[in-house]
Order: structure tokens, then C-alpha cells, then sequence
């Protein structure tokens, strides 16, 4: 008993360094790309969430909101993103991808995809299938309790 319980005390810490990891080894595989993990993070959140303001992105990618504005400069410069003023509230802005973005993107992807299939090499599809439901329940839960 004292083993199972000494393996679910690391949980936390697994989790984490798992995601740690799994970050640093996708960023070798997008160095092609030129861009930095935080810039593929705001395309990928962007491509699910166009429209989306610059705060709830920074939520979204957990970044600090000025260390946020200075990556969405650089990738507006870089015609990748565009801001556009928020009809309901003046002092924020609406974040799309540009055009140019797309061929990044789907880049961005096939490099996420082999970046993925790397780290799971070791599980067969059907234990990727079950640790991915493991996952979102445990997310389903904590976000349960979070939002009490």
C-alpha cells in the first residue's frame, strides 16, 4: 500500500514534468519553423479561438499580459496575426490569424503530430486512447472544483 501511495504523491509532479518535457522536445522538432514555443502557442490557440481578447489569451497560454503584447507585436510585424479593435469595450482588441499564418500552421501541425508520436511510442493506441480519457477526466474534475 505504502508504494501506491508514495507513486500518487508524485502526481503532480509527473504531470508537470511530463508537460515540461513534452514542451522542450516538440520546440527541437519546431526549430524549422523559426518561431518560439510562446508564438506557436498563440497561433495554436488562435486557430481554435479567433476573436479571442489579449487577456483571455494570455489566460489561455499562461503568459504574463505585457510579456504577451511584446510576442503579439512581433508576430503582427511578422503579418501572422492582426488586432482589431473590440467592438464592445474600446480599449481591447480582437486577435485573427492572418493568411500568412496558415502554411506555418499546418507545418506547425505535422510537427506537432510526429512530436506526439514520438513521445508515445512506447503506448499502443489503445493505451494513447485510455490515457487521454484518464487525462480529460482528471482535467474535467479539477475544472469542476475550480469553477465552485
Amino acid at each position: 500500500m505504502a508504494v501506491a501511495t508514495d507513486r500518487l504523491r508524485n502526481f503532480g509532479f509527473l504531470v508537470r514534468d511530463v508537460s515540461r518535457l513534452n514542451a522542450k522536445h516538440f520546440e527541437r522538432h519546431a526549430r524549422e519553423l523559426e518561431l518560439t514555443l510562446p508564438q506557436c502557442k498563440v497561433l495554436a490557440h488562435l486557430s481554435r479561438n479567433e476573436g479571442i481578447s489579449q487577456a483571455r489569451l494570455a489566460e489561455l497560454t499562461e503568459t504574463d499580459p505585457m510579456t504577451l503584447v511584446r510576442t503579439l507585436d512581433r508576430m503582427q510585424q511578422d503579418g501572422l496575426i492582426e488586432r482589431r479593435a473590440d467592438p464592445a469595450d474600446r480599449r481591447a482588441h480582437r486577435l485573427f490569424l492572418r493568411e500568412a499564418a496558415k502554411p506555418i500552421m499546418h507545418r506547425m501541425w505535422r510537427i506537432a503530430d510526429q512530436s506526439r508520436n514520438e513521445a508515445l511510442a512506447a503506448l499502443s493506441p489503445a493505451e494513447r486512447e485510455q490515457l487521454v480519457d484518464l487525462l480529460e477526466r482528471v482535467h474535467t474534475a479539477l475544472s469542476a472544483i475550480e469553477s465552485r
